[in-house]
């Protein structure tokens, strides 16, 4: 079957999308107006696109033909908070996507408990596993909607996720992730995982080599 996108209008457009870019993780934001007023809000649009320099990417959509209050506040502020959505906090981070008001402080009405940063002015989701404190480096608008490259200027881990500290080793599992699947409303959490080290040149030429390429490329790894 062939799709031709620009036949098609946008929600066609966001539904085959994201129901095949799956998982995506969920960056629950949290932001602040020019004025100090507290939004939290999650986004699936989201992923690390650098290590070093420390980049992480954000797009925002509209809220009818106005910007989110999210995309708003971090252009008037230049900074924000990721935190990230474990299993338990599911609820809390759907109330936090309900369409209230401007005004509404979203974390009032999810229970949440705000942490101040160390290096911006923005709190983070203290009962996340990992959040991260970010500066604005770029905002790129695409029609109405504000693509955020942010730099990631410090993190903050709950202690016991920490599997190595001189190593920075962190328990990917024990976070107990969640991450957007297809709409409406479809989320999952990690499943069993596996290890693939990757190759280096000189071990596939002496796979192919061999002649035991095509029994690897065969082969399920999982």
């Amino acid at each position: 079957m062939f799709i031709d996108l620009n036949d098609l209008e946008g929600p066609a457009r966001y539904k085959l999308l994201t129901a095949t870019i799956v998982p995506r993780p969920i960056a629950w934001i949290v932001s602040r107006d020019a004025h100090g007023a507290t939004n939290v809000a999650p986004f699936s649009f989201f992923n690390v696109m650098s290590g070093d320099p420390p980049l992480i990417c954000v797009g925002i959509g509209v809220r009818g033909n106005a910007p989110k209050d999210t995309a708003r506040n971090i252009a008037e502020r230049g900074e924000f908070t990721v935190s990230l959505v474990s299993a338990p906090l599911a609820a809390r981070m759907n109330v936090t996507a309900v369409d209230f008001p401007a005004g509404v402080d979203e974390s009032l009405e999810a229970g949440l408990v705000l942490s101040p940063s160390r290096s911006i002015s923005v709190p983070w989701v203290a009962q996340s596993p990992v959040a991260f404190e970010c500066r604005v480096h770029e905002l790129i608008r695409i029609d109405r909607r504000t693509l955020v490259v942010a730099g990631v200027t410090a993190m903050h881990v709950r202690d016991e996720l920490v599997a190595d500290r001189d190593n920075l080793y962190l328990d990917g599992p024990g976070m107990d992730l969640l991450a957007r699947l297809h709409n409406p409303g479809w989320y999952c959490r990690p499943q069993a995982a596996f290890q693939m080290p990757q190759m280096t040149l000189a071990q596939w030429e002496a796979l192919k080599l061999s002649g035991e390429a095509d029994r690897y490329l065969e082969q399920d790894l999982t």
